[in-house]
């Protein structure tokens, strides 16, 4: 694919996408495996959104998605991990929609952008570099990480704090991080992510990069590169998140929501 389609062209590769990863996935699983299965290339991959901290084809595959969950065919949950409708009727994909229902999807993800973008600018303008450590390190123990250490200040090769992470209370595997501060449309690229790795050798097999801005595709394939330990990835979009997830700064107000039901009303005229 050399030139970005219209987001219709989406639709059946986004329930594609969620049929192969097997019925449900979060939305980076959703957008890699669409990326796969399109051969979206590399350089429509990092054409940015117009007023959005978003890639193009990222703003795209959040519309769609919004949009399939409108038409009863996509459901989502607290955590972000979008699903199939048991309930969707499959053979109504609208791909020509009304005016009315392009503006409430527009209206949700307007919505959901602002405050991700509220907050990152928040941790970007008000926190130093040490201050941003330590908000990592309380969200690393919301999370249940124990001895969380944050090691930047003293010149430790790079490395800016470590902490045991358990899985169920049993399992445990020690991890190191990283943070970068940086503006929401800045990327962190691959070179960074082999400079950390170096860092790492010695200490642990097990890393984590967490930063306010976004990873471009490289460094997320050098992240997960064959033979090489691993590094997990945290952009400022999944830093949001979890800030929302943990109550952490953050206060979620519920508002109602009204929709009128045209066909409701035509109930009451006569009939001839």
């Amino acid at each position: 694919m050399n030139e970005f389609p219209k987001r219709e062209y989406f639709f059946k590769p986004v329930l594609q996408a969620l049929q192969e990863l097997g019925g449900s996935g979060s939305n980076e699983e959703i957008n890699n495996k669409v990326v796969e299965i399109l051969k979206v290339s590399d350089e429509l991959l990092t054409i940015m959104h117009k007023d959005t901290n978003q890639t193009e084809f990222e703003y795209q595959m959040a519309w769609v998605r919004t949009m399939l969950k409108s038409q009863g065919l996509l459901e989502n949950s607290q955590r972000g991990v979008w699903a199939i409708s048991s309930s969707g009727d499959f053979t109504t994909i609208k791909v020509k929609w009304d005016r009315q229902l392009e503006n409430e999807v527009n209206e949700e993800l307007i919505e959901v952008e602002n405050w991700k973008e509220k907050v990152i600018n928040v941790i970007t303008e008000n926190l130093s570099p040490a201050a941003f450590e330590r908000l990592i390190q309380r969200v690393l123990r919301e999370k249940g990480f124990t001895q969380v250490e944050v090691t930047g200040r003293t010149g430790d090769g790079g490395i800016d704090g470590r902490g045991i992470a358990k899985i169920n209370g049993i399992l445990s595997f020690h991890i190191i991080f990283q943070c970068k501060k940086y503006k929401a449309k800045s990327k962190v690229g691959a070179s960074e992510i082999r400079d950390f790795r170096g860092a790492m050798v010695g200490r642990t097999d097990k890393g984590l990069f967490i930063t306010t801005a976004s990873f471009t595709r490289d460094a997320i394939l050098e992240a997960t590169r064959d033979g090489a330990p691993a590094i997990d990835l945290m952009d400022g979009e999944k830093l949001a998140e979890k800030l929302k997830e943990l109550n952490l700064g953050l206060k979620v107000e519920l508002k109602e929501y009204i929709k009128v039901d045209d066909e409701w009303f035509k109930n009451f005229e006569l009939n001839k």
